[in-house]
C-alpha cells in the first residue's frame, strides 16, 4: 500500500500558488539565517573552549606550529565525505553476528564468513539512507572486499578532487483490496518502477557538489495513480556543501539545495523510501558533525510533484528547526528537536466548518526529544513531541509518545521482539477555540502504523509488536501486529500521509478502528539485490465497520531492487 502525498492540488489552487512567489521570502531568510548562525556559533563555542584552541602558541612551539600548518595542507581523503549513518529507528533490530552466508550468492558459492562483510547499503530492499550518506570511505582500507562496482567510487582526479557514481533500480507488482478503505470492492492492481542516479564531486574536504536524478512511473492500475507513484525525469536532490569551519574536532558545513532530510526516529522527518519517489526538500541546511555530537539547523520548503515537468518547491509552507543528536556512548543515543511548520495554505469554508484542518493555516511548532539504545541484548525506545502554535484561529496543544521494549533471545536464527504503544492525540470539539490534534509532519509513517498506511499518527492509540527473525543471515522475516483506537471519538481517522478519511462527529461509531497483521520476507541475493514479499491483512472494528461497512483491506506485493 502506498502513503498518499500530503499535498493535494487542484489546477486553480496550484496556479494560485504560482503567483503567490516568493513574497514573504526576506522573513524566511532570517529564519534560515537565524537557524544557520545558532548552529555555527555552537560550534565556534565547542572549538574555542576546546583545549587546542584555548591554548597561545609560544615561540618555542612556532616551529611545530609550521608544521602542523603544512600537515594540514593535505587533507585526510578517508574522511570524505563526512557522511551521516543512518540513526536507529524505533524497533529497531540488532543484525545476526554469528559465522554464516550473509547473502544467498555467499550460500551458492560456499563462501561462509565469521562476521558480516563490511559494505555500504543495508542487507535491506528499503533504504530510507540518502545516497550522499552512503559510505563508501572503506574502499581507502588496505585488503577491502573487492567488488565490480569500485571503480565508479572515489575516482581520483589528481590529488584534490574525488568524483563518484552510482544508482538503484527498483520493479514492485502491487495488489490491493479496498486499498483506500473504500466500499466499492474494487481491487488495485499494478506495476511501478523506480530508477535513480547520482553524480559526487568533491574538492579537497572543502567543497561539494551533489546531484541525484529520479524517475518514477506506476502503470495498470484499476485506481488513480496516487502523486507519490509518479515523477517522470526530475531532480531528487542538487545541493552544495561548503565547509565553513572546524570545531571541537568536527567539520561544520552548509548545505543549499534541493535535499532530502532525515532524523532521529523518522516519526517527523524522513525520506519516505517506500513511496516510488521518495520525499525531498529545497532550502538551506548547516550541520556539524563531532564524534559525539551531530547538530543541524536547517529551514526548507517540501518540494511538490510535477510528474510531468520540473518539481517546483511550495511557497505555502516554510518548515525549520534544529536537531541535536549526543552519542553517549556507542549503541546509546539522545535526539532534542525543535521544529516549527508553516503553513500558509488557505483551507475551504466547508473544511474549516467540518474540522479538517490540518492541511494549511497554521503555525505550529514541535519540540521534542528521544532514548533510544540497547543494553547487550535488551532494547529500548522512548520519544516524546509536544506541539503549539495556532491553527486555523485556534490555539493549539497536542502532543505523542512512542515507548517500548525489546529484546533479542540468545538462540539460533536471530530471533527477537518487541513490545509496543503509539499514541498521538485528537481534538475531541473543533468549536471551542482549542485544537489537539497531533500534526504528524513528514514521517515514515508505513514503517510504524502498519503496511497497509490507513492508519497516521494523528489521533490514534496503537498497541503493537514486531517479531523479527534471520532463519540464515542473508533471510530476514518481520512480523507485526496492531490494534487501533481513535483517541477521541469525534476526531477524524487519518491515514499514513496524515490525510482525514472518516469521521463520527458525535462519536458514536466507537474507538475500535480495527487490528492489522503484516508479514514481510527480504531475501538478500548479494550486496547489489533483494527481493521483498509482503502480506498485510485488517480486520475492521466498530468504528470501520459503521462508518465503512463491507470493507476487507489486505495488500500483497512483491519488489526486486538492485544498486550500485
Amino acid at each position: 500500500m502506498k502513503s498518499s502525498s500530503i499535498f493535494s492540488f487542484s489546477a486553480d489552487s496550484f496556479a494560485e500558488l504560482k503567483v503567490h512567489g516568493v513574497k514573504s521570502m526576506q522573513h524566511r531568510l532570517f529564519q534560515a539565517s537565524l537557524c544557520c548562525i545558532a548552529i555555527m556559533s555552537l560550534a565556534f563555542q565547542a572549538h574555542a573552549t576546546s583545549p587546542a584552541a584555548a591554548s597561545t602558541p609560544t615561540a618555542a612551539s612556532a616551529p611545530a606550529a609550521a608544521n602542523q600548518s603544512t600537515a594540514s595542507v593535505v587533507f585526510d581523503r578517508s574522511k570524505v565525505p563526512p557522511v551521516t549513518p543512518m540513526p536507529r529507528p524505533g524497533l529497531f533490530m540488532l543484525p545476526p553476528a554469528a559465522p554464516g552466508y550473509f547473502s544467498f550468492w555467499d550460500l551458492m558459492t560456499g563462501k561462509k564468513s565469521e562476521k558480516p562483510p563490511v559494505a555500504p547499503y543495508a542487507p535491506f530492499a528499503l533504504l530510507p539512507t540518502s545516497a550522499s550518506d552512503i559510505d563508501f570511505r572503506y574502499l581507502d582500507t588496505p585488503g577491502h572486499e573487492k567488488d565490480v562496482f569500485d571503480p565508479l567510487k572515489r575516482i581520483q582526479l589528481g590529488s584534490d578532487w574525488l568524483l563518484s557514481f552510482g544508482g538503484n533500480f527498483w520493479y514492485r507488482y502491487t495488489h490491493e483490496t479496498d486499498s483506500r478503505l473504500n466500499s466499492a470492492d474494487i481491487n488495485n492492481d499494478f506495476h511501478m518502477l523506480r530508477t535513480r542516479f547520482h553524480a559526487d564531486l568533491w574538492y579537497r574536504d572543502r567543497v561539494r557538489l551533489f546531484a541525484e536524478f529520479l524517475d518514477a512511473r506506476a502503470f495498470g492500475s484499476e485506481l488513480p495513480p496516487l502523486i507519490t507513484d509518479r515523477n517522470h525525469a526530475d531532480l531528487l536532490n542538487l545541493f552544495t556543501d561548503i565547509k565553513v569551519a572546524n570545531a571541537n574536532n568536527g567539520p561544520v558545513y552548509i548545505r543549499v539545495g534541493r535535499q532530502e532530510l532525515l532524523y532521529g526516529s523518522q516519526r517527523l522527518i524522513s525520506t519516505l523510501d517506500w513511496v516510488n519517489t521518495r520525499r525531498t526538500f529545497q532550502g538551506v541546511k548547516a550541520f556539524w558533525r563531532t564524534a559525539e555530537w551531530d547538530v543541524d539547523a536547517f529551514w526548507v520548503r517540501p518540494m511538490i510533484i510535477e510528474k510531468g515537468n520540473v518539481d517546483n518547491w511550495d511557497t505555502q509552507q516554510n518548515f525549520f528547526g534544529l536537531w541535536a543528536t549526543n552519542k553517549p556512548k556507542p549503541g546509546h543515543l539522545i535526539d532534542l528537536y525543535f521544529l516549527s511548520l508553516e503553513n500558509e495554505r488557505n483551507l475551504s469554508a466547508a473544511n474549516v466548518l467540518a474540522g479538517n484542518i490540518l492541511q494549511g493555516n497554521s503555525h505550529v511548532h514541535t519540540m521534542g526529544g528521544r532514548l533510544a539504545g540497547n543494553v547487550d541484548n535488551f532494547l529500548y525506545e522512548l520519544e516524546g513531541m509536544y506541539q503549539f502554535g495556532r491553527r486555523s484561529n485556534m490555539d493549539v496543544s497536542a502532543f505523542a509518545v512512542a515507548t517500548g521494549v525489546g529484546y533479542r533471545l540468545p538462540l539460533p536464527m536471530n530471533p527477537q521482539g518487541w513490545i509496543r504503544y503509539d499514541f498521538a492525540s485528537g481534538d475531541s470539539r473543533h468549536t471551542d477555540g482549542r485544537s489537539n490534534t497531533f500534526n504528524q509532519l513528514f514521517p515514515f509513517g508505513h514503517y510504524y502504523m502498519g503496511f497497509l498506511d490507513r492508519i497516521g499518527r494523528q489521533n490514534v492509540h496503537d498497541i503493537n509488536a514486531q517479531f523479527t527473525l534471520h532463519p540464515m543471515p542473508w533471510i530476514t522475516f518481520i512480523t507485526q501486529y496492531h490494534r487501533f483506537y481513535l483517541a477521541n471519538n469525534r476526531d477524524y481517522l487519518y491515514n499514513a500521509a496524515g490525510l482525514a478519511t472518516y469521521r463520527d462527529v458525535n462519536g458514536q461509531s466507537g474507538s475500535h478502528v480495527g487490528d492489522e497483521l503484516d508479514f514481510r520476507l527480504n531475501l538478500h541475493v548479494n550486496r547489489h539485490q533483494d527481493v521483498l514479499l509482503g502480506y498485510s491483512k485488517m480486520w475492521t472494528g466498530e468504528f470501520l465497520n459503521k462508518q465503512a461497512p463491507g470493507i476487507n483491506p489486505d495488500l500483497f506485493y512483491i519488489q526486486y531492487n538492485i544498486r550500485f
